[in-house]
Formats: structure tokens, sequence, C-alpha cells
């Protein structure tokens, strides 16, 4: 087998294309694979007519290395002139338009990516930074070709942090599947950054919406409410945050005022407070027994945020409308200020919460993508550029077919 056959059959390059010569130049580490159009018909790319030869143009692209030795492969393209689509440069096998990169390079390259940073497999692959970037741009608008925005029976909202200084995307999830699939990303926390994913499904999408998990964002709300008619699902770890974070709030007051009084009891006790009783250690439950049977106004929202945890695994909405109103009740008298303006946000969404309770939906797989989201971000160290930001989630947590096409026939041949 000769050196040209050899990397016809690795290129998988068949007629009308051939390779021409392959020349190794030791100094350049580089290994150069001249490649010719051999056919005597020109078809256009866009419709595949026949059409007469313009020109030719001198094309390189990147390929797998050869051992040690940086591959190029080098082209003399044939362009057409089209009486429909005008002047149009004839496809090659090897590679997609507009790339200056082989499939099978990029595809491996897209293998990189899934599990290590731009700076990381730019080095390994000798690319710049925004070489990377391209080719995970490529792959992305690939994917999102091959799969419209799709609307799911169950969807989940949330927004993730872009950047410091409250600068937030909007994000999109199925809920009806095992893995983490992201439908949407838009920019913002605004209704018009959801109004973007019910347009993008369209009114028969919108009607296969049965249930949207989300936070108690008046923004979302009023966008579902104003394309759908599915059920809202307010979620129980986002009104479990709303009741820490006010637990927090009576405790940092109060301590102020016991510390003022000399008494230090509360100094160095928020964790004892946000933490799950089943996650602390022993060490932990022996210090914070005490303070949660004290007197304490800490204590008593504790108590209340608590038995709010308790109210979510009820099967009849009966009892739960019952129990959810025992609990408002004592919440609203608990003279804490922060408790009640969080019992007062749960009397206004009363039925989404009532709706989460007996549907049992939640948002946990959104809060699942959010922390995957910002393991992105950290293995990006951070993003400067929205699109780029969009394009790396979408390209993780998509569930998108990112390769080539020609990576398929370069395999099989």
């Amino acid at each position: 087998m000769t050196e040209t056959t050899l990397y016809e059959k690795l290129l998988g390059i068949e007629r009308p294309w051939r390779v021409r010569d392959v020349r190794l130049a030791l100094e350049q580490g580089e290994v150069e694979v001249g490649v010719e159009f051999a056919g005597e018909t020109l078809v256009c790319p866009a419709c595949g007519a026949a059409c007469p030869g313009y020109d030719r143009r001198r094309r390189e692209w990147r390929h797998l290395d050869t051992m040690q030795y940086r591959t190029l492969v080098r082209a003399e393209v044939p362009r057409v002139r089209c009486a429909e689509h005008g002047v149009q440069q004839v496809r090659v096998p090897w590679a997609e338009a507009q790339s200056r990169f082989t499939a099978l390079f990029e595809a491996m390259v897209i293998d990189w990516l899934k599990v290590a940073s731009f700076s990381a497999v730019a080095r390994q692959c000798r690319l710049s930074w925004d070489q990377v970037a391209g080719i995970q741009e490529r792959a992305v608008r690939r994917g999102l070709s091959r799969r419209p925005v799709a609307a799911a029976q169950a969807v989940g909202v949330d927004e993730t942090s872009f950047q410091r200084r409250h600068e937030y995307v909007t994000v999109v999830n199925d809920l009806t599947t095992s893995e983490p699939r992201v439908l949407y990303v838009a920019d913002g926390r605004t209704r018009a950054a959801l109004d973007g994913y019910f347009e993008a499904v369209g009114e028969a999408g919108c009607g296969r919406i049965q249930m949207v998990a989300m936070d108690m964002w008046p923004a979302y709300i009023g966008s579902v409410r104003e394309h759908t008619e599915a059920l809202i699902a307010f979620d129980r770890f986002h009104v479990a945050q709303h009741l820490g974070a006010a637990v927090d709030q009576v405790r940092r007051s109060e301590n102020r005022a016991l510390r003022q009084q000399g008494d230090d009891r509360l100094l160095k006790t928020r964790y004892l407070w946000l933490t799950r009783r089943g996650n602390m250690t022993q060490r932990q439950r022996r210090a914070f027994t005490p303070l949660r049977r004290s007197s304490l106004r800490v204590a008593r929202a504790w108590a209340i945020k608590e038995l709010a945890t308790q109210l979510w695994d009820y099967r009849s909405r009966g009892w739960a409308v019952r129990m959810w109103r025992r609990w408002y009740g004592w919440a609203i008298r608990s003279r804490l200020e922060p408790i009640k303006k969080v019992a007062r946000m749960i009397k206004r969404h009363w039925d989404g919460v009532i709706d989460a309770v007996l549907t049992k939906v939640t948002n946990a797989r959104s809060e699942a993508t959010n922390a995957k989201i910002q393991w992105i971000k950290r293995l990006g160290c951070g993003y400067r550029n929205r699109e780029r930001f969009r394009n790396a989630i979408y390209f993780h947590l998509g569930g998108l077919d990112l390769y080539p096409d020609a990576v398929a026939t370069h395999t099989n041949s």
C-alpha cells in the first residue's frame, strides 16, 4: 500500500477526490496531504444541479496528527457557477463548509471539550482559544438545527448567574428525562426571556406543556399564564430557601441585640440553623439541641421553617390545604417579620404551592442543572461573552447531536 492510498483510507476519501501526494516537512514538524478533484462532473452544493466550473481556490484543513507530526490537508477546491445560486464552492467530503478543520479533528476536539477546559484543549491540540470556541459554536449550531426547541409535558424554569453584579440567564429544563436536558437558554430573568421559549415551541408546543415548576418570580408567572394553561408548581426547594433566609435574618437581628447585653450564644451559629438535622455531626447536634429548645426568637423561626418542610407529603387536597392554613396561621402570628413576609408570599401563590404538594413535581432537576452550569462556568474560568456562555450550556447539557455529518462517512469507510 502506497502512502497516497494509506491516507485516502485514513481520510475516507473516495472518487471523484484522490490523494495526489504526501509530503513530510521535518523542520516544520508537519505532514502535508495534497488532495485533488479527479472527477469530470461538477454540481452545485445548494441544489445538486450539474454546473460549469468557475475557478479553483486553494484551501487548507487541520487533520488529526500523524504520530507526533501536525497533519494538514491541502486541496484546490473547484467553484461552480449555478444559474440559480450563483458562484458556489464544491463541498469536500472530509470537512464541513466554512470549517478549517477536518470532521474527524473537530470530533476529537468535541470529545476533549466534554471533559476539559478551553485552555487545556487549546494547549493539548495546539490551537488558539478562539479556534476552540469556534469548534464548539459550530457543534452547538449543528445540534440545535437537528433538534428544534422542544416542549415537554413538565418543564422547570430557573435563573442562573452569568456574572457578578446580578446578571442572569433564564434556563428551561425538561423534567421528564432521567438526565438533565436544557431546552432553552435566554439572557436575563425577564418576562421577555421566558416568552422567547414559548414563542419558539409555538401554540401546539405550549398546549403540550402540562406542568411548569419554578420559583415565585412574577415575570415567569406572567409569561407562563399568558402562553399556557399548565399548572404552576412553586418549587419546595425555593420555598425552603426563602424560609432559610428568613430564619437567618431573625438570627442576625437577635444576635446583635444579645451581644449588646453580653450574650454570645448565637455567635458563629449560622450554619447550625441552616443545616438539616439529618446532616449534622454529633458535635453539631450537641451544640444545637439547647439552642433550638430555648425561648430565643430564632428558635421559634426555625421551628416554623421545620414544620413547613413536613407539609409536602400530603396526597389529599383537603388535608394539604388544612395543614398549610394551620402553618400560615402560626407563621403570621409569630411576631417575626421575616417569617411573616414569607408566609404572605406563600399565601399570594397558594394554588401553586398546593399543586406542588399534590403533583410532587419539584425543580430539583433544575437545581442540579444549575449546579452543573456553575461547574461549566468554573471550567471556563468565567465567561465574559454571553453567547459563548449559552453555547457552553447547550454543549454540555442540551443533549444535542454535536458531531459533523462527515464523521460517520469517515468512520464507515
